[in-house]
């Protein structure tokens, strides 16, 4: 039994990536991804532009939704509501390591 070659893709913040691009590693549909937007769960890098890019950080939280949607069966209403929640999750982990970084180290 012989592996299959994945792609790996190392992803920052500051990276971000085309509309296209972003149906293609997100796991969605174009429509899916404005409606989205419509919705306030996804919002591009500067939605006025006329072309969008979205964040590498969308990119790992909407693949995990997708999963998620997959595994569930919920429908894009149930998919924006994951999106917030995995947002709202990522600003508490970040807010509890700024917080555990400020502790002395002898109560870590």
């Amino acid at each position: 039994m012989q592996a299959e070659p994945n792609e790996t893709l190392w992803l920052n913040e500051r990276l971000e990536f085309s509309l296209a691009e972003f149906v293609e590693l997100s796991g969605l549909s174009e429509q899916e991804i404005r409606e989205l937007v419509d919705y306030g769960a996804l919002e591009p890098v500067n939605p006025q532009a006329k072309q969008w890019t979205f964040s590498a950080r969308r990119v790992i939280s909407t693949r995990t939704a997708c999963r998620i949607r997959n595994d569930f069966s919920l429908d894009l209403h149930g998919l924006a509501l994951i999106l917030n929640y995995l947002d709202r999750i990522h600003e508490l982990e970040v807010q509890v390591q700024d917080l555990r970084a400020r502790l002395p180290r002898w109560l870590r």
